[in-house]
């Protein structure tokens, strides 16, 4: 039953929001009706001080009363305007009618739509005609035992108004705040989305430019060696092979994880052969990546100070994009004498410094490729643990990078 009802009351709201005219006019007829109904019947005898009063000043005071309610809700205060000096003129006359009491309605309509300083007003003028009759018509027991329970049930009307606006308000409030809550559920969606996207984008770039300039060094050099020592043009050949393999690993190990990570991936998807997916690359790759480089033509040294520190992988794969963008970037604008060297300086807590430098003749070209997203998304990533990243042409010749990230954040 209660569902029931509270089903039955949202459609009449709902119904009220799109057609307000078609319930003010119920409303209306409503107390018209009864209003009428009390003066053909005769009720209204049983209450009034005049039983001689005209007939065509009940009907005027039944119309006044009852016809008004159609703009209670538009125009609370000027509704109870027009009806106060109808309600004077019934206290005066002693008829007492009980349409005067559809006033405690406007003042209900008044306390929901009008401020507080405003409702208070017009309490103090809907009592002028209350005065007016308890001294005018003083009861038995006093004019007092009749402007109390007229000023009490005045009282009541104005704070069933006020609750009722307070929870109007209230929903309301609920309502923006949802609404807002869907605002910020879409954009985080939106910002998680670009997120991920610039992640894909540093991936691809990392793993793409890398392996194409390997690949590109290794194919300049097996050409060049071809025709004077074949052997060596095989090995070229062969080292194009095997990078081009791992880059076709490593994006295909991409794909596999953002497919498996994608909330639209569907459950056919899985299968009784998973994915295979492998972890991002770490400093134990690290040797790895520097023989790949050295096949390329690119001489690197590396040396290792301090213990070597066990860290998150989010920090080993930062360190290891770096490196190796900084070693791409020598390989493309070192020229071909360019010498490279890796230093890496592991301190307390997870600090870790890293410099890498070449000997290249290629700083202009550096240069122009900052403005690429290689050390863009170098920085980046260092931004991610506070770290700090210099580059930039050394004093004599070549070019540096230094990336430096500090202790860990207790959590």
């Amino acid at each position: 039953m209660t569902r029931l009802l509270h089903r039955l009351n949202r459609r009449l709201r709902t119904f009220d929001r799109r057609r307000p005219l078609v319930w003010d006019a119920v409303f209306t007829g409503f107390f018209l009706t009864v209003a009428l109904n009390d003066f053909l019947g005769g009720g209204w005898r049983n209450i009034t001080e005049n039983p001689q009063a005209p007939n065509w000043l009940l009907i005027a005071l039944s119309l006044g009363f009852t016809v008004p309610l159609m703009w209670r809700r538009t125009h609370p205060v000027a509704v109870l305007l027009t009806m106060l000096p109808l309600a004077v003129v019934n206290s005066w006359t002693g008829t007492d009618l009980q349409a005067g009491l559809i006033i405690l309605v406007v003042a209900f309509n008044i306390a929901v739509h009008t401020p507080l300083r405003t409702l208070l007003c017009c309490c103090a003028l809907t009592m002028a005609p209350i005065v007016v009759d308890a001294l005018r018509h003083p009861a038995e027991q006093g004019a007092d035992q009749t402007i109390v329970p007229q000023a009490t049930r005045l009282a009541m009307m104005a704070i069933i108004g006020i609750s009722y606006r307070t929870r109007q308000e209230y929903l309301a409030s609920l309502v923006e705040r949802a609404r807002q809550l869907e605002v910020e559920r879409d954009q985080q969606a939106r910002l998680a989305t670009a997120a991920e996207r610039a992640r894909i984008a540093r991936e691809m770039h990392d793993i793409i430019g890398h392996n194409l300039s390997v690949i590109t060094s290794l194919a300049d050099g097996g050409s060049y060696a071809a025709a004077k020592n074949p052997e060596r043009a095989v090995q070229a050949l062969t080292a194009i092979g095997a990078t081009s393999r791992q880059a076709l690993g490593e994006l295909r190990r991409l794909l596999d994880v953002l497919r498996t990570e994608s909330p639209e991936a569907d459950a056919s998807d899985a299968g009784p052969h998973p994915l295979e997916t492998a972890p991002q690359p770490s400093l134990a790759d690290l040797d790895h990546l520097l023989d790949g480089v050295r096949s390329a033509g690119l001489p690197v040294r590396s040396t290792v100070q301090g213990p070597a520190a066990t860290l998150p992988p989010g920090r080993q794969l930062t360190v290891y994009r770096v490196i190796q963008e900084a070693l791409t970037n020598t390989l493309k604008h070192g020229g071909p004498e360019a010498e490279s060297t890796v230093r890496v300086s592991y301190g307390d807590g997870g600090a870790v410094t890293v410099t890498v430098t070449d000997t290249g003749v290629g700083a202009g070209a550096h240069d122009n490729g900052s403005r690429g997203s290689g050390l863009t998304g170098m920085r980046e990533r260092t931004a991610l643990y506070g770290g700090t990243l210099e580059s930039g042409p050394l004093p004599e010749q070549g070019w540096h990078v230094r990336l430096h990230l500090p202790e860990e954040t207790a959590q």
